[in-house]
């Protein structure tokens, strides 16, 4: 029998059967569209563009703008919307990664807190970023922050709900790992080397990489959409995040290629700046412990499970 798209779940609150989504068009974002419809519900898309449909809604977020009307009546927003980090930051990068997540995070946040008639549920985007860079520290909801880039762009986008939260609206931080597809996103570009025979760890490779594939992460908004007894952060990762070098040597056996060769610290460094030292180089072991406390399953706790199943 072939399994829904949406796993039924025991829910703890009114079904949310309207949810407008940012960043519908990305990876997490095209996904949670598809698994959403495919559920019974129904989506609408705000995008930075004129709405063509009666399923779209337009906002343009450095102008401040948005069509706040068409947001009356939805029963959640999910805001997934933010400029790419896998590129080389610049200042004027590092200013459209921060810009693309906190305006128009506030934006959404006096909006829909303005309404006469609100949404009960603003699930928003973070990531474990936000923990900077922590060795082999177990990381939980309740662990300090970072003080980097990321961190404090993080750190800033969570606070850009308040206004929500201050109106009574139950706002979820979607602290996010590195999420793993068949097609597209930080897989895609992993897997290049090892095509090629040079994959391999990078840098010590002892840095704890915190992994969700997209399938658990599209499961588990959906769970939390439901779940008015979940508020706060939330860390979206799998509960077994691997070493890099593990993730290497993993993904090398799934792929019947070798993981011998290896990515100096320094080289990387030198080809992708500042980014390379708040991401790939960046230490993050995270454990999804509100998800887990929630009684969320995930279908894909392991990382050579979840290699297999994708690349099947």
């Amino acid at each position: 029998m072939t399994k829904p798209a949406v796993p039924p779940h025991e829910p703890r609150g009114e079904t949310m059967r309207s949810v407008a989504i940012t960043g519908s068009s990305g990876l997490i974002g095209s996904a949670l569209v598809r698994a959403l419809e495919a559920g019974g519900r129904r989506v609408v898309r705000v995008v930075r563009r004129e709405a063509r449909s009666d399923s779209e809604i337009a906002w343009n977020p450095v102008r401040g703008e948005i069509d706040a009307r068409r947001l009356e009546g939805v029963d959640a927003i999910v805001n997934l919307a933010g400029e790419n980090l896998a590129q080389r930051w610049s200042e004027d990068v590092k200013r459209r990664i921060r810009d693309s997540r906190v305006p128009s995070t506030t934006l959404l946040a006096r909006t829909i807190a303005n309404l006469e008639v609100k949404p009960r549920t603003f699930l928003s985007g973070s990531a474990i970023g936000i923990y900077g860079d922590r060795g082999d520290v177990e990381l939980d909801e309740s662990s300090t922050l970072g003080d980097d880039f990321l961190s404090s762009v993080c750190k800033e986008w969570e606070a850009a709900t308040a206004a929500a939260s201050n109106a009574g609206i139950r706002v979820v931080h979607l602290r996010t790992g590195i999420v793993l597809a068949k097609h597209g996103g930080a897989l895609e570009k992993m897997m290049l080397p090892f095509r090629f025979g040079v994959g391999g760890k990078i840098g010590s490779g002892q840095q704890w990489l915190s992994w969700i594939a997209l399938s658990d992460i599209v499961r588990a908004l959906a769970f939390l959409l439901d779940r008015d007894d979940v508020s706060g952060a939330v860390n979206l990762v799998a509960p077994n995040p691997v070493t890099n070098e593990e993730f290497a040597r993993t993904l090398g056996q799934v792929m019947h290629r070798p993981s011998f060769f290896s990515v100096p610290r320094a080289a990387l460094t030198i080809v992708m700046g500042e980014m390379a030292d708040d991401t790939v180089l960046a230490s993050q072991r995270a454990k999804p412990a509100r998800l887990a406390s929630a009684g969320f399953a995930f279908d894909l706790p392991r990382l050579e499970q979840a290699l297999r199943a994708m690349l099947a």
